[in-house]
């Protein structure tokens, strides 16, 4: 079965919702009018029952009421749905006067001479609200005054007000429904936008975006979130098609060259000293693609989520000295002297800090000239713990120093090969940092020196 379309749902809900608050409006405005009509009611009994009052009042007594009935008869003609009763003080007493049968003698008769109006009903159905009050004539005699209302225009409008709303309320309800439907149909078209986007995005092709012009705020901000979403894939996506590229060349080269060697060696017969020149040669181009895999499997495992990285407090300034004894024959044989000075704490994983120490330190012994000296410096306060490798070599242009941690990016290319370089150690380098919520950054300029800053976050107390 196909889903209802979200246009559809919305209209259907705006509906349900619209029908409870029909059907609420329609029972207050019910109970408001029935109230009103009340009020009405007892304000229009008040105001007759105060004009008999006060021709009662001008009446010489009890004897002078059957001449009086004329006048009072006059007082309720033009309302037909008025009817007065006057009755003794003494109950089971004819009637003094009674103008029409809408009043029931037997229940008038059983209730005191004054209070407040109220409501009752005839055998037949009908509503009444009958008035009473105690008046006292000139002579000394009181009479009970009743004056009922016939409340069948009132019950009528009520009856018709209902109908009304019940007849009409489908009709509104629908005429809701539609109208809900046809705006959130015309509130969701931008989403076509996402829609139309996402059928263009492929992994040949990312760089389409979602238009936020005049979009609502609500999709306004998830097209500007998708948006970075794709910038991000996009730049991802890109990084690997070169990261790709770039190790493609990186394995062709010394898997041409042993080819090449090979195929030249066994082209004719030769002396056993070529081939061992042929041999060693060749172990050297594997040794560097050893590296090379080396290098990537421990960049694929610095890849890992944060929380598989052990940690433990590292003495920053200690692994320095470690890793510098084991490049001291390397140092001796270029002339060069490691200077460290400074010392600091950080929490992280030790193997991996080492690792990362090693590279700067290999990377500055590669590249200082002889009789120089490779100053290692730890500096520690409260916002960060800083290690800095600074060598003495030739300087690198700014627009190379923020390229320097990319995988496979060299400066120099033909002496990055000759000297056995990968273009992988400080991309792991920089890969470890991150790990350890870290940065690493290169500071040179022309003329030299070059120094690498690996920052760590201080050590929690």
């Amino acid at each position: 079965m196909k889903p209802a379309s979200l246009s559809l749902r919305i209209g259907l809900w705006v509906g349900l919702l619209g029908s409870v608050l029909m059907f609420l409006l329609v029972t207050l405005a019910y109970l408001a009018l029935d109230h009103q009509l009340d009020a009405r009611a007892a304000r229009a009994l008040e105001d007759k029952l105060g004009q008999l009052r006060h021709s009662l009042d001008v009446d010489p007594g009890l004897a002078g009421l059957p001449l009086l009935g004329h006048a009072l008869k006059d007082q309720l003609m033009g309302h037909d749905n008025l009817s007065a009763v006057l009755l003794d003080p003494q109950h089971g007493q004819p009637p003094r006067f009674n103008s029409g049968p809408a009043a029931n003698l037997a229940t008038l008769d059983d209730l005191a001479g004054s209070g407040q109006p109220f409501s009752w009903s005839t055998e037949d159905g009908r509503r009444l609200l009958t008035g009473r009050i105690l008046v006292k004539l000139r002579d000394g005699n009181s009479v009970r005054v009743f004056l009922s209302l016939d409340r069948r225009d009132d019950d009528a409008l009520l009856g018709a007000f209902l109908r009304s709303a019940l007849l009409a309320m489908p009709l509104l309800l629908l005429l809701i429904a539609l109208g809900a439907r046809l705006v959130a149909k015309r509130g969701l078209q931008p989403l076509r936008r996402f829609g139309k986007v996402a059928s263009l995005v492929s992994t040949e092709d990312l760089s389409h975006r979602i238009p936020v012009q005049r979009l609502p705020r609500e999709l306004g901000d998830a097209a500007r979130a998708l948006n970075l979403m794709l910038h991000r894939l996009d730049d991802g996506v890109q990084q690997l098609t070169q990261f790709s590229d770039d190790l493609a060349h990186e394995l062709r080269s010394p898997i041409s060259n042993l080819l090449g060697k090979a195929q030249v060696t066994l082209s004719r017969p030769r002396e056993n000293a070529e081939y061992e020149a042929v041999l060693a040669s060749g172990i050297e181009e594997l040794e560097r693609v050893t590296r090379i895999v080396s290098d990537m499997l421990f960049l694929a495992q610095v890849s890992h989520p944060k929380a598989l990285l052990p940690r433990e407090p590292v003495q920053l300034d200690e692994e320095v000295r470690k890793v510098a004894e084991l490049f001291a024959f390397s140092a001796e044989e270029k002339a060069l002297a490691i200077d460290i000075d400074g010392h600091g704490r950080v929490l992280g994983d030790r193997l991996m800090i080492q690792r990362a120490i090693s590279n700067l330190l290999s990377n500055a012994i590669r590249h200082s000239p002889e009789g120089e000296r490779i100053r290692v410096r730890v500096d520690a306060d409260q916002e960060a713990v800083a290690l800095q490798v600074e060598n003495p070599g030739a300087g690198i242009a700014p627009q190379h120093l923020e390229h320097l941690f990319e995988r496979f990016y060299r400066v120099d290319k033909g002496r990055s090969r000759a000297d056995g370089g990968t273009g992988l150690g400080l991309a792991i380098v920089r890969s470890i940092m991150e790990l350890h919520q870290g940065t690493a950054r290169a500071e040179s300029s022309e003329q030299g020196p070059t120094r690498f800053c690996l920052s760590f976050p201080p050590l929690p107390e």
